[in-house]
């Protein structure tokens, strides 16, 4: 699969988990510590299994891991996935014209270094053909 269309599905299945409040409460309090299941769902007023559907979202987008602890799941929160989203964010908060302004200036700084070093042998040229001339002359 081409990396545009992971990263693609990355970004869409993140944002899909983020999309919902409830699954947005869910990462805050996992940002603090783990919580089992259970804890979680006492936080809101909807049913277990609807925020064991939350749960499910979450995981499958990769923004939660969950491990068997005795007779509970216990989810901690995971960030990698985020990443998808900030690059994509970035990528529209970068502006065009500094990406262009910084292009030209890097185009700039090739002209003038070209031209020093363009400067440096005419410079060089210079004195071997006043070096020659000379030898002409002596030799003459």
């Amino acid at each position: 699969m081409c990396n545009t269309v992971v990263t693609r599905k990355r970004v869409n299945d993140a944002a899909s988990a983020l999309s919902d409040p409830i699954r947005r409460d869910i990462l805050r309090m996992l940002r603090d510590a783990p919580r089992s299941a259970g804890a979680i769902a006492r936080a809101f007023s909807v049913t277990r299994p609807a925020i064991s559907r939350h749960l499910r979202v979450l995981r499958e987008a990769g923004l939660v891991v969950d491990k068997a602890q005795g007779r509970e799941r216990v989810y901690r929160l995971k960030l990698g996935p985020l990443a998808a989203i900030e690059e994509f964010i970035a990528e529209l908060r970068r502006d065009r014209a500094t990406e262009w302004e910084r292009r030209f200036m890097a185009l700039e700084t090739e002209v003038h270094r070209v031209k020093r070093k363009s400067k440096r042998r005419t410079t060089v040229t210079r004195v071997v053909d006043q070096q020659r001339e000379r030898e002409k002359e002596k030799a003459g």
